[in-house]
């Protein structure tokens, strides 16, 4: 483990490289714009302008998003003491990456094409690594333990037909990668940022099936551990109404969350808003790194701050390019600083 006295270095770059973070009042500037063209105007005023010049054509502005993520990971990788913390951000993409090819694959056994285009470089692993592996059906080489879970997937659809399941086996498979590795960091911050992280997740994973009233002892599969609360206790919120679940879990840090939120009754509405305020909640993980200059959080707490602000510029984009309710994409926006 590298001692926290060696991120004073990293930290005062991150700090140097904050600038390439956007305010949140040119977001808004972004909301603002009649159209999409006026929109991307205002983004060549950002450092989003070097990818600008490689845009294709106005509806392709998510690879210029993905190219400025791209090069704030590769940049802070190059001087972080320990890249497992970068990684805990990259390799969601990873296992992203092979939910693509694996439904690529399922899609060719059965007379249809295969597509690559959802693949994104943001991973660890080079997608052509990746492709390579599952074209030939050697994953033997496949770090992260895609080499024992890519098999199981395919077997499990094959018995199955059940591609919910097929996606919640590499969910699973995920969480306990970063859950190893931020252990191995020994850096309780990491530890207590993906605990925070996989809180987050089921509890989205148990409002969407309830939302579809899905029979509990599906429910179960779908939780994932690793995180502060156990699954028999997650469990035991599915027969209570939602407006009780802040108090029954008054006990974990993610129940602030809901005291975000106005109405809990229409878990459609709340579904959504939801992904927000637990994005939010993950942030608020690490908001005491700003504090310390030898804190390792602060490395993960800029990098999430990135990945907030992508999110919050897809929103943005994808609102005026649609034209639609300016006011609701404001109220979706994250804010993480």
């Amino acid at each position: 483990m590298a001692p926290a006295e060696r991120y004073a270095y990293a930290v005062a770059r991150l700090r140097a490289m904050s600038g390439r973070l956007l305010e949140e009042a040119l977001i808004q500037r972004i909301l603002d714009s009649e159209d999409l063209d006026s929109a991307l105007k205002v983004l060549g005023e950002t450092t989003y302008s070097s990818w600008l010049v490689e845009l294709k054509g106005g509806a392709d502005f998510d690879r210029v998003i993905e190219s400025e993520l791209l090069h704030v990971y590769t940049e802070v990788q190059k001087f972080v003491p320990d890249p497992r913390l970068v990684h805990l951000c990259r390799i969601p993409y990873d296992f992203h990456n092979v939910k693509v090819l694996l439904k690529s694959l399922i899609l060719a056994r059965e007379g249809g094409e295969r597509r690559f285009d959802l693949l994104t470089s943001l991973g660890v692993l080079p997608t052509d690594d990746l492709i390579m592996a599952m074209e030939s059906e050697d994953y033997r080489l496949l770090p992260f333990g895609l080499h024992r879970l890519v098999p199981l997937c395919l077997s499990h659809w094959e018995q199955t037909k059940d591609i919910l399941q097929v996606e919640n086996i590499l969910d699973d498979g995920l969480f306990s990668v970063l859950s190893e590795m931020a252990a191995a960091t020994g850096f309780d911050s990491a530890t207590r940022w993906v605990k925070g992280r996989i809180d987050a997740e089921n509890i989205r994973n148990l409002l969407r099936l309830k939302r579809m009233e899905m029979d509990t002892g599906n429910i179960a599969s779908f939780l994932h551990g690793g995180g502060w609360i156990s699954r028999e206790k997650l469990l035991a919120l599915l027969p209570e109404p939602v407006e009780s679940w802040p108090r029954i879990l008054s006990f974990a840090d993610v129940a602030s969350a809901f005291s975000h939120i106005q109405d809990l009754s229409d878990l459609g509405v709340l579904l959504v808003e939801m992904e927000k305020v637990l994005d939010e909640y993950v942030s608020s993980i690490l908001a005491r790194a700003k504090y310390d200059a030898f804190s390792p959080e602060n490395v993960i707490a800029f990098l999430w701050m990135k990945e907030l602000e992508a999110k919050n510029l897809r929103i943005a984009m994808v609102s005026v390019a649609n034209n639609t309710d300016r006011n609701l994409a404001r109220g979706l926006l994250r804010h993480g600083r």
